[in-house]
């Protein structure tokens, strides 16, 4: 498996562009960060490679986890984003309508 580990002073296009390298290779990626900042530039090359990846009609989804890791002996507690292929493509996500957590439409 596959683990991105994201420091605080990562920088966001860079994690994208190794999801996305990994994702055009894959089918699915993890990325760790351990912190606030860590987290934060993780969750922005989410989204940035989201935008990288569509132009190859790739559609990926995230799935945030907490998980315990080992480091100098330490127990600390990472945020591991699981990063995987939306399944059912395009066309079927294009035919429903995004909504708010509310259920309010975007549109």
């Amino acid at each position: 498996m596959n683990i991105i580990k994201v420091a605080s002073n990562s920088r966001s296009t860079a994690v994208a562009g190794a999801i996305a390298g990994v994702m055009r290779e894959q089918e699915s990626v993890d990325v760790q960060a351990i912190g606030a900042g860590a987290v934060n530039q993780a969750v922005k090359a989410v989204a940035i490679a989201c935008g990288y990846l569509e132009l190859d009609g790739i559609e990926i989804v995230c799935v945030p986890s907490f998980v315990e890791v080992t480091i100098e002996g330490k127990e600390r507690t990472a945020v591991r984003l699981h990063i995987e292929k939306r399944s059912g493509g395009a066309e079927q996500q294009a035919s429903e309508p995004e909504t708010g957590l509310d259920g309010s439409s975007y549109s």
